[in-house]
């Protein structure tokens, strides 16, 4: 399974954040979700301190691109092996530093990703 750190979670069951981290642990995954708010997901806590992870898989990403720069070195030390823009945080400043490191991105949706088994 795909060890995958969740930018933006949020305990608000209208987020598509939401929805994602439970979905990702209903698929087996291992999730940290990392948020700007404490609070719970999927009966996780909700990372506020950014937290150092080894082995990530994916990162994929509900904060809009305005808000993403204060996450670029975050996301980028994680050295995820690939980054998901979910829609709406399409960001090609970003895509191409990850790139520049290894790192594959790509503008998907995670939760139909994984609805159709191809996450």
């Amino acid at each position: 399974m795909k060890k995958t750190v969740v930018i933006g979670a949020s305990d608000n069951p209208a987020r598509y954040s939401f929805r994602a981290v439970n979905m990702l642990k209903n698929h087996g995954h291992e999730v940290v979700p990392v948020g700007i708010r404490k609070g719970q997901v999927a009966g996780l806590d909700i990372h506020t301190d950014r937290p150092a992870e080894e082995a990530v898989d994916t990162v994929t990403l509900y904060v809009g691109p305005q808000n993403q720069p204060s996450w670029y070195d975050y996301i980028l030390d994680l050295k995820p092996k690939r980054i998901i823009f979910n829609p709406g945080t399409e960001n090609e400043e970003l895509e191409k530093m990850a790139q520049a490191k290894g790192i594959r991105t790509e503008e998907a949706c995670t939760l139909v990703m994984l609805s159709i088994g191809n996450y």
